[in-house]
């Protein structure tokens, strides 16, 4: 049984554009990459079955954003300008963040044989998956009021049919730079720590999103398929 979810409030204004603006920058650039990587990872590793090569997705995603986590709590341990450079590098590193999730959903998108041909479905898949729970409860509660709980298959497969996607998108961007605004800010303070900590922290807060992207992504794509296809 999905989760309830109720009607978000609009969100306008700079942050709602920069959030959406950066995730539809992200998904145009990486949309091409994350399948050529997926090609590669296949041609490296011919006889590793689509679960394995989604376990490396999962695993080099996790590496990636904790690195760069990190990284930018380090720059807070420089005498005298770490701070301010940390400020700088925080808003860049978050940007990174949305571009490293953009490029691991839709890889995993490719490894399940989704294809995701139109931009608008591009959106749903990445903002769910950012979104953690409260994005599969959006998405779920849409696939079951549009009928496609009937279909079969994973919320991701499901909701390529689904009607009304402009709304349900508005719903994910509204959510996504709400949660994802206050996600960061929390994240900031604590890779602004001197003396190392803030590397730290800026390492295990990045993880632990990290992970909630992993499990999201779990959750919308479902189990991997047996085999590849023929093709």
């Amino acid at each position: 049984m999905s989760e309830r979810v109720p009607a978000e409030a609009d969100v306008s204004g700079p942050l709602a554009g920069i959030a959406t603006g950066a995730l539809r920058k992200a998904i145009r650039s990486q949309a091409g990459a994350a399948k050529g990587y997926v090609r590669m990872l296949r041609q490296s590793h011919p006889d590793e079955s689509p679960a394995r090569i989604r376990e490396r997705l999962d695993s080099r995603f996790l590496t990636a954003v904790t690195a760069s986590g990190a990284a930018v709590g380090a720059t807070a341990a420089v005498p005298g300008v770490g701070t301010v450079i940390a400020f700088g590098a925080i808003g860049a590193e978050s940007l990174v963040f949305i571009e490293a999730a953009a490029f691991y959903t839709l890889a995993v998108a490719e490894v399940h044989g989704i294809d995701v041909k139109l931009g608008e479905h591009e959106e749903l898949l990445v903002m769910t998956v950012m979104l953690g729970a409260s994005g599969t409860a959006i998405l779920a509660n849409a696939v079951s009021t549009n009928g496609g709980a009937s279909a079969g298959g994973s919320l991701a497969g499901r909701s390529l049919g689904l009607p009304g996607l402009k709304e349900v998108n508005r719903r994910m961007v509204s959510r996504f730079a709400r949660k994802f605004a206050v996600k960061r800010a929390t994240l900031a303070m604590g890779k602004l720590a001197p003396a190392g900590i803030g590397a730290a922290v800026g390492g295990w807060g990045n993880r632990r999103l990290g992970r909630t992207v992993v499990t999201a992504a779990a959750t919308t794509f479902g189990t991997p398929p047996d085999s590849w296809p023929a093709s």
